[in-house]
């Protein structure tokens, strides 16, 4: 990546008729460069429309992105649970690819009361299986877990670090509202963002900064993390403290807003990091 693009969490909310050409062009309106396809609910999309989504974002200069289906578990206790898994992260990868996207990005797992370091071996396995199975093949696009914003949930900060070292195909996802959500307040100031940044480029390397995958929205959480997703102005979250880290430390990438109106929050966060 050359520099760093802001964009939304699927089709913005204000696109009609709800099409891909259509959200392209309202996101070049709004001076947006990329947008997340999403398949939380299952990856449907014919090879025409695959066909036709790389086309036009290509013609238009955007960058693609893909979240992958809700139900993943790569932890799961039932075998055919974590196949099932897999299949639906493969998917989202072969037709994120199709699209000509960029990166894909789910959340891996739960620990289920289970062992920290046996969980991470589970992940670990599927993992494997994912990209041994991507490089057969030869589908080349970033494979990313996401921070995740509860404590019963895969996926901190230092596992996601970790198993994007074991492969050369992983990378992280940085949600920094579940991170904020995930401590209880924490991951806020420009300081603990600064140790975001310095601590991927130091424990991955600098080209984790310069293939950046992230989620930024309002968020509103509890003791147990994260509760729904808000307006930035709306929240705590410090975006301005945020957009000035990601400037100082240079870092390039696709940046998706899912706030309830993610266009206007996207918009929010462009002309913040551009001043």
């Amino acid at each position: 990546m050359d520099k760093l693009l802001f964009g939304t969490a699927g089709i913005p909310i204000k696109t009609e008729p709800r099409t891909y050409n259509n959200a392209f062009k309202d996101l070049l309106e709004l001076d947006l460069g990329c947008m997340e396809i999403e398949f939380v609910r299952g990856v449907n999309m014919n090879a025409k429309t695959q066909a036709e989504v790389k086309e036009k974002a290509s013609a238009m200069g955007l960058v693609l992105t893909a979240h992958g289906p809700y139900y993943v578990n790569l932890s799961a206790q039932e075998e055919d649970k974590i196949h099932a898994s897999i299949k639906r992260i493969l998917d989202t990868a072969r037709v994120a690819y199709a699209c000509g996207g960029y990166s894909i990005t789910f959340h891996a797992g739960f620990y289920m009361g289970g062992d920290k370091e046996k969980v991470y071996g589970q992940i670990k396995a599927g993992m494997s299986e994912i990209i041994n199975t991507l490089k057969k093949e030869n589908i080349k696009i970033w494979v990313r877990p996401e921070t995740t914003g509860k404590a019963t949930q895969w996926g901190d900060l230092d596992e996601i670090i970790r198993l994007s070292n074991e492969f050369d195909m992983v990378l992280p996802c940085v949600d920094f509202s579940h991170l904020h959500a995930r401590s209880g307040g924490k991951f806020n100031t420009y300081d603990e963002f600064a140790m975001i940044f310095e601590k991927i480029g130091k424990e991955i390397g600098d080209y984790a900064l310069e293939n950046f995958h992230a989620h930024i929205a309002g968020i509103e959480y509890t003791a147990k993390g994260e509760k729904k997703h808000l307006m930035l102005k709306e929240s705590d979250m410090n975006y301005k403290d945020l957009m000035k880290a990601f400037k100082d430390f240079n870092v390039k990438g696709a940046i998706i807003c899912e706030s309830p109106v993610m266009e206007d929050d996207a918009v929010l966060l462009h002309k913040t990091y551009q001043s």
